[in-house]
C-alpha cells in the first residue's frame, strides 16, 4: 500500500470516528487510537505534501443532526492545533504572555446577547452550522439569562455535566446497562434534547472559554480583560493562569496536579496570545487559528496480560464486552478491567486471552485499551447469551457490529417488557422500579404481564422482601388496581410491539374507533393506508398479532383491565380531518407533546412524516434544508412557523374562527 492509498484509509477510518462520536453520540474508537491514528495522517500529509479533498486534517467536526432547527455561525469554528509536548508550548510563545486555560470535554455553544436578553444559543455543530437550542440553554443551572451589558455581546463555551451530577443520574438509572458511558455523551445528549425539561433535570452548566464580540467595549488588547469583563456580567469562564515561556511548563505540571480534584471533565489545556491583535495578525490554517493551540496529554500507558472478557447481557439484548487484566496502576488508582463497547473494537484490536496490551485512562479517567502488543486475534465471540443461554447473533447497524441475544424470552429481555409496560405513558404503575421487577422475575411471581394483577399471591413473600413490608406492599397493589382502567392505546403500546410508539397506537385506535376486533383483524396495506402509519408500522402491527402466543397474551390481559370509554366524534371540531407534522424546537408549546395535544383536542392529527395529506409542516426554521422541509417543498406542503400556525389554526379569542 502507497502512501496515498494509506492515506485514504486513514481519513475513511477517522471519519468514520468523528461521524460516530459527534453526530450519534456512541464510540466505535478509543481516543488513543484515533490521536494515533490522526498523527500518522499529518505526518504522511507533510511527507507527501497532498491533502486529499475531506481530510480530516483540514476538515472541521461532522454535520449537525437534522432535529433541530439549524443556523450559519457569523464566524466558523475552528478546530485547534495541538501538542502533547510541554516544551513546545514555550517555543511557541517566545517572548509572549498567554493565557492557559482547561480544555473542557462538553458540547461547544455559541451563546448571543442583545439589550441585556439572552438572544439564541448556537452549538458548534460542523464548525460553520450548528443547532439552535435556545430554550434547553436557558435552563443551564449558571447561565445568567440577563446581564448588565446592554449591546450585543457574543461569546464560545462549554456545556458541561459535572462528575457528581454525572454520578447522581448514572444512580438513579438501576439498570447498569442502561447508564451513560461518561460525562461527555451525557451532555451532548442532554443539550440537544428536544423537550427541555429533561435538560433541566440533567443539571447542565456553562463555562465561557472566548470572547468573540462585545460592541463599543475597549478591552486595551487583552485577552485577560475579556475574561473579567464576561465574569462582571455573571459567566463562570474556565479557570486559567497567566503564563510566559518561562513558568508554561511548570504551569501546565500545576494543572495537572489537579485534574483529580477537578469537578468537571477536561481533555488538556489551551493556549491563548494574551495580545488580541497579535493573535488575531496571525490568521488562520484551513482548519486551525494561529493564535490558539490545545495541549494534549501524553496518557499514561501501563503493559498488562488480557486474562478474559466478560460478556454482560443488558436488558435490551445487547452483550457488551468487558476486558479483564492483570491489575496496574493508572494516574494513582488501580485498574483492572476496561469497556471494550462492541464486536468491532474487539476486531479493530484483535484480541486474544493472554495478549499483552497497554492500557490508559481516557481524560485520565476511564479504563481503555490502547494497544494490542500481541494482536492474536484469536478470541472467540460466543454465540450463546450468558443469561439465558439462548443464542447470540452479530448484527452491523451504522458500521458498527454488535452481540445480541436473539432469545426473546432471554430474562435480559423480560426485564425491559415488563419495564415498557408498567411506565408512565403505558400503564403507569407506581412502586415496580427495574430492580423490584428484576426480583420478581428471579423468584417467579411474573410470566405474563396479566400476573402482575395477581400479586396477592405472593403477598407474604413480598412484604418479607428487603425494602417492602406491609405498607409497602399495600402501595403498590393499589397502584396496579388503579392502573386496571386504561385507554386502548396505552394497552396497546404498553404490549411492546417493534416501531409502534403512543402516537402511532392512538392513530390506529381513532381509525378503528376502538374497535379492537377491527383492529386485529385488519390487512397491512388497510393499516397501512392510516395517516402517519405507513407500511413499517403496519407490517410490524400485522406480524405482532399474527402470533399466536401474542394475542393469548392480548386475551389474558383484556380479563384483568377495564378499558376507558372514548369518543371519537369529532363534528364541529374545528381541525377535523387535518393532519400535520411538526419539526424542530418550540418556543410557545413546552414541547411536541404539548402542541400535538393541543392539536388532537381540536380534532387534528400529527403525523411523523410529511406526505400529500399534510395540511402543514410546522418548523420554526422555515428555511431548513432538512429532509421534512425538502420533502413538504417537493410535495407542495406549506412550511409555517409556530407563531403562524397558532394565529391561523389555534387562536379562538374574540370569536375569532380556529382554521382558515
Amino acid at each position: 500500500m502507497n502512501d496515498v492509498q494509506r492515506m485514504k484509509e486513514l481519513a475513511g477510518r477517522l471519519k468514520e470516528a468523528a461521524k460516530a462520536y459527534y453526530a450519534q453520540d456512541r464510540e466505535i474508537m478509543s481516543n488513543y487510537e484515533y490521536d494515533r491514528l490522526y498523527d500518522e495522517l499529518e505526518e504522511l500529509e507533510r511527507k507527501t505534501g497532498v491533502v486529499l479533498a475531506g481530510s480530516p486534517t483540514v476538515s472541521v467536526g461532522y454535520e449537525a443532526v437534522d432535529e433541530l432547527p439549524k443556523e450559519r455561525h457569523e464566524s466558523p469554528m475552528l478546530s485547534l492545533g495541538k501538542t502533547k509536548n510541554r516544551e513546545e508550548l514555550a517555543e511557541w510563545l517566545k517572548d509572549r504572555s498567554g493565557l492557559l486555560s482547561w480544555k473542557l470535554d462538553g458540547l461547544t455553544i455559541v451563546l448571543t446577547y442583545r439589550d441585556g436578553q439572552l438572544l439564541k444559543a448556537v452549538t458548534r455543530g460542523n464548525g460553520e452550522v450548528g443547532e439552535v437550542i435556545t430554550p434547553n440553554a436557558r435552563t443551564f443551572v449558571n447561565l445568567p439569562l440577563q446581564i448588565p451589558f446592554a449591546g450585543e455581546l457574543v461569546l464560545r463555551g462549554e456545556a458541561v455535566i459535572t462528575y457528581a451530577d454525572f454520578a447522581r443520574i448514572n444512580g438513579e438509572i438501576e439498570d447498569v446497562d442502561a447508564r451513560y458511558k461518561n460525562p461527555r455523551n451525557l451532555c451532548s445528549g442532554s443539550v440537544r434534547q428536544l423537550d427541555s425539561r429533561i435538560t433541566a433535570e440533567r443539571s447542565v452548566r456553562f463555562f465561557a472559554f472566548s470572547l468573540v464580540s462585545a460592541k463599543d467595549v475597549d478591552f486595551h488588547n487583552s485577552r485577560k480583560r475579556q475574561f473579567l469583563f464576561l465574569r462582571e456580567q455573571g459567566f463562570e469562564t474556565v479557570e486559567y493562569r497567566m503564563v510566559t515561556a518561562q513558568n508554561v511548563v511548570e504551569t501546565v505540571d500545576w494543572f495537572e496536579s489537579r485534574i483529580a480534584q477537578n469537578p468537571v471533565p477536561s481533555d488538556g489545556l489551551v493556549l491563548t496570545y494574551e495580545d488580541i491583535a497579535y493573535g488575531e495578525s496571525l490568521g488562520t490554517t484551513a482548519k486551525f487559528p494561529r493564535s490558539s493551540i490545545a495541549f494534549k496529554w501524553a496518557d499514561e500507558l501501563a503493559k498488562t496480560t488480557l486474562r478474559d472478557v466478560e460478556w454482560s447481557a443488558s436488558r435490551t439484548g445487547l452483550i457488551n464486552p468487558v476486558a479483564i487484566f492483570d491489575p496496574v496502576e493508572l494516574e494513582g488508582t488501580t485498574v483492572s478491567r476496561a469497556s471494550v463497547h462492541n464486536v468491532s473494537i474487539v476486531r479493530q484490536l484483535k484480541l486474544g486471552i493472554g495478549d499483552k496490551i497497554t492500557v490508559y485512562k481516557a481524560n485520565m479517567i476511564i479504563p481503555q485499551i490502547a494497544e494490542n502488543l500481541t494482536q492474536s486475534g484469536s478470541l472467540q465471540i460466543p454465540d450463546v447469551c450468558p443469561v439465558c443461554g439462548g443464542p447470540a447473533r452479530i448484527t452491523r447497524e451504522n458500521d458498527t457490529e454488535t452481540l445480541v441475544c436473539v432469545n426473546p424470552d432471554c430474562d435480559a429481555k423480560k426485564l425491559k417488557s415488563f419495564s415498557l409496560f408498567v411506565s408512565r405513558d403505558a400503564f403507569g404503575i407506581d412502586g415496580l422500579s427495574e430492580a423490584t421487577l428484576e426480583k420478581f422475575l428471579a423468584k417467579g411471581f411474573l410470566h405474563t404481564y396479566a400476573d402482575l394483577f395477581h400479586l396477592d399471591r405472593h403477598r407474604e413473600e413480598i412484604v418479607e422482601m428487603d425494602g417492602f413490608g406491609e405498607k409497602s406492599y399495600q402501595n403498590l397493589v393499589n397502584s396496579v388496581e388503579k392502573a386496571r382502567t386504561i385507554p386502548l392505546a396505552k394497552l396497546i403500546y404498553s404490549l411492546g410491539i417493534p416501531n409502534i410508539g403512543l402516537a402511532n397506537a392512538k392513530m390506529i385506535c381513532r381509525e378503528y374507533q376502538n374497535d379492537l376486533k377491527r383492529m386485529l383483524e385488519a390487512p397491512a396495506q388497510e393499516l397501512a393506508a392510516i395517516d402517519g402509519v405507513g407500511p413499517v408500522i403496519a407490517g410490524a402491527f400485522r406480524t405482532f398479532f399474527d402470533q399466536e402466543k401474542n394475542r393469548e397474551a392480548l386475551e389474558a390481559l383484556l380479563k384483568e383491565v377495564i378499558l376507558q370509554k372514548e369518543s371519537f366524534s369529532q363534528n364541529g371540531l374545528p381541525l377535523s380531518g387535518k393532519s400535520f407534522v411538526i419539526t424542530g424546537s418550540l418556543n410557545h408549546f413546552e414541547n411536541r407533546s404539548a402542541m400535538k395535544e393541543a392539536i388532537e383536542k381540536l380534532g387534528g392529527k400529527v403525523t411523523g412524516s410529511v406526505t400529500g395529506k399534510t395540511a402543514c409542516l410546522i418548523n420554526n426554521d422555515s428555511q431548513s434544508t432538512s429532509a421534512k422541509n425538502k420533502k413538504a417543498r417537493e410535495l407542495g406542503v406549506e412550511v409555517v412557523t409556530e407563531e403562524e400556525f397558532i394565529e391561523r389554526f389555534l387562536k379562538r379569542e374574540d370569536g375569532k374562527e380556529n382554521a382558515d
